[in-house]
């Protein structure tokens, strides 16, 4: 009798194990195999192709190899004019694609199917969707968690619908505007110390900007958001500025099932520094909470936002502690408040010392405005610099930001003729909208920042293709913010000097989640 009971329990136990491997088997055939084919069929139905996917991995292979096939891009001063045509080497395979199949395409990731679009009028058409069925995409907000976790840039749906309304009020011009003094102490104290070299130095000194307008870049987010000083946060940004760059490192590889849960020295890297920063966020916030301040920051006012939603409504964030949203979104602001912002300064130093046509058209006006330099910026004088505002306008269509606008089809969407399946990733490749010579001009790779003389509107055909700050509802809550920041660091650097490329410098673009000078940026610098 007890064998019999012991026979049968075992069957039982392999009947459960088997059926559970079975069960994992349709399972990875439905995810791996059956619905990518079904989007695929979908949109070939429609006329739209792309390069044949392998099993698991996608067309990462094939990406890889165009990669290594483009010519690499790096010129010295003595190359002068500066070629802008990096997108042709950062993101090759995005070119080829495009010549061989047409402006709208699809290529996959490991399990992402992505359907790339780089038409100029469907991208408007997606623009003007305000419909919470098409957000950020489910596994991307996976793949960047230890770097956004659910916050705003990373969240959908009702989730990022009530982030926003807590997070954008605080940001609106009318509060940015009273944060100009604090960005020009930070700015001046920084070109004190280049003064201070620049005199060391015999009149003439050669400066890597890149590293220093990334620690006045997080000064003035940590003064303005946080109530502290960069030194105080440093570690914060340090170890942010690390995680980009092991998160950068495997982009080509988001999509791969399974992959960022694997053991591998990068991820055991990536889960460590994402435990670090939040527990140091973590106590950011607590401090801030005992703080007593006549003026109150950022932080302070998300704090006491957070506390009212959660007080008027039951549950005001989908599977969200309130903890999680202020750790998660302290981060979203640290990154995109003070990384981006930093980049797009310094290739805007980097042409205008390629442009000194340009460059001293804008000292012109900004000495103007600033009496000779002899009264700092304020709100309304940064809002009278035209030129500067057009310098800032054209490096942000050369050298934007972000490089993919990304989005998720979460129930079947039509944009024109075009019937975007669910679950479908739209992928829009920013580099290549602005730099269409179908809505900018035959000059769209030169440095011609009059393009912006009568505003986007005047600046191309289809304006909805300019996309600095991303599209849509969804464009940055911050932008704002980053464009005062810009016209503030930048004009306070016309008016104390000239600046031309090191001959060290060597300009390769390069792609670490931002487009950023590869070996960074030396300037040589005088005095005014």
């Amino acid at each position: 009798m007890e064998a019999a009971g012991l026979g049968l329990t075992t069957k039982m136990v392999v009947s459960v194990v088997l059926g559970g491997v079975l069960g994992l088997i349709v399972y990875l055939y439905g995810v791996l195999v059956l619905h990518p084919r079904r989007l695929q069929s979908k949109l070939r139905r429609q006329g739209i192709r792309g390069p044949s996917p392998s099993l698991l991995i996608g067309n990462i292979a094939e990406m890889k190899k165009i990669q290594l096939q483009a010519p690499p891009s790096t010129a010295t001063e003595h190359h002068l004019p500066l070629s802008h045509d990096w997108p042709s080497t950062v993101f090759p395979y995005i070119r080829q694609w495009r010549i061989k199949y047409g402006p709208t395409f699809t290529y996959s990731t490991g399990n992402a199917q992505l359907l790339c679009i780089t038409d100029p009028e469907m991208v408007k058409h997606i623009s003007l969707c305000t419909s919470l069925s098409l957000g950020k995409p489910s596994f991307l907000a996976k793949e960047r968690k230890a770097l956004f976790g659910s916050g705003i840039l990373t969240s959908s749906g009702a989730n990022w619908a009530y982030q926003k309304k807590i997070i954008a009020p605080e940001l609106y011009m009318d509060k940015v505007k009273g944060m100009v003094k604090l960005m020009v102490d930070s700015t001046t104290s920084l070109l004190r110390s280049w003064e201070s070299r620049i005199e060391k130095e015999e009149g003439f000194a050669d400066i890597r900007v890149d590293e220093d307008l990334r620690s006045l870049s997080a000064d003035i987010i940590s003064r303005a958001c946080f109530g502290s000083s960069y030194s105080q946060g440093k570690d914060i940004f340090v170890k942010l500025r690390t995680l980009q760059t092991v998160m950068s490192d495997g982009f080509l590889h988001f999509g791969v099932l399974g992959i960022s849960h694997l053991p591998s020295k990068s991820n055991r890297l990536k889960w460590r520094l994402e435990k670090e920063i939040d527990t140091m966020i973590i106590n950011v916030v607590k401090e801030r909470i005992g703080a007593q301040h006549g003026e109150k920051d950022l932080l302070q006012m998300i704090l006491e936002a957070t506390k009212n939603a959660y007080a008027e409504y039951d549950r005001p964030f989908v599977n969200m502690s309130s903890d999680k949203f202020i750790v998660d979104n302290c981060k979203n602001i640290y990154f995109a408040g003070h990384e981006t912002t930093a980049t797009t300064a310094t290739w805007a130093l980097i042409l205008l010392a390629a442009n000194p046509d340009w460059q001293a058209r804008a000292r012109a006006e900004v000495l103007e405005i600033c009496k000779d330099g002899t009264a700092l910026p304020d709100a309304e004088m940064l809002r009278n610099m035209k030129i500067l505002t057009m310098v800032i306008q054209e490096t942000l269509r050369l050298y934007p930001v972000s490089s993919f606008v990304a989005r998720e089809a979460f129930e079947d969407v039509k944009f024109k003729d075009l019937l975007v399946p669910k679950n479908t990733i739209i992928w829009i490749p920013v580099p290549t909208l602005h730099q269409n010579p179908d809505v900018w001009g035959a000059d769209v790779n030169l440095f011609n920042p009059e393009r912006f003389a009568n505003g986007i509107q005047g600046a191309c055909k289809i304006p909805q293709a300019y996309m600095p700050f991303g599209m849509g509802m969804r464009i940055c809550v911050g932008q704002h913010f980053a464009m005062v920041e810009l016209k503030v660091v930048l004009s306070l650097i016309l008016s104390k000097f000239c600046f031309s490329l090191s001959p060290a410098y060597q300009h390769s673009p390069m792609f670490r989640l931002v487009i950023e000078p590869e070996n960074g940026a030396s300037l040589l610098m005088r005095k005014v």
